[in-house]
């Protein structure tokens, strides 16, 4: 599957998903139905992009739930590595497995990657907001982690002022 197989943009219904956190519990779109979300994707666990991308989203976790946002990691580790990465950086937000790359596919966002020579297949950074009737009110690709955050924030607070 190449990446960005599906050109998702703002005002496309997002994806369906159905995923399990790092502890076991089944986390859906249909579920979270009327509430806006970002659900952002992430290459790896622990590493150093990915922590501060991360880390970005648990400091601004207690102001994006005052804007009644649920936030959501996706990445391809599994529940055990998941687990482990929450605990060491004190992450208050689902986690969700994705190890088969399926839901990163249908978000355009999982693929063939090229690093030092290599190919291998794995996620490229990228978020969403979902607005609360279910479609993409905003689409992210290849984003920088350190400032990624803080322009989410932003992002939302247009979204809100407009509703």
């Amino acid at each position: 599957m190449a990446l960005n197989a599906m050109a998702l943009n703002a005002g496309d219904p997002a994806p369906d998903f159905s995923m399990l956190d790092a502890d076991g519990n089944t986390v859906s779109l249909a579920e979270l139905k009327g509430q806006r979300i970002v659900m952002f994707f992430y290459p790896r666990d622990s590493t150093p992009g990915c922590t501060k991308e991360a880390c970005g989203f648990r400091d601004a976790y207690d102001e994006l739930q005052s804007k009644g946002v649920v936030v959501l990691g996706v990445s391809t580790d599994s529940a055990k590595s998941h687990a482990k990465f929450a605990a060491k950086h004190s992450l208050t937000f689902p986690l969700l497995v994705d190890e088969d790359g399926e839901v990163g596919t249908r978000y355009g966002c999982y693929g063939l990657k090229k690093m030092y020579g290599k190919e291998y297949m794995g996620i490229t950074r990228s978020s969403f907001i979902i607005g609360p009737d279910g479609t993409l009110e905003k689409v992210y690709r290849k984003v920088k982690p350190e400032p990624h955050v803080a322009e989410v924030i932003a992002d939302i607070d247009e979204l809100i002022a407009l509703a």
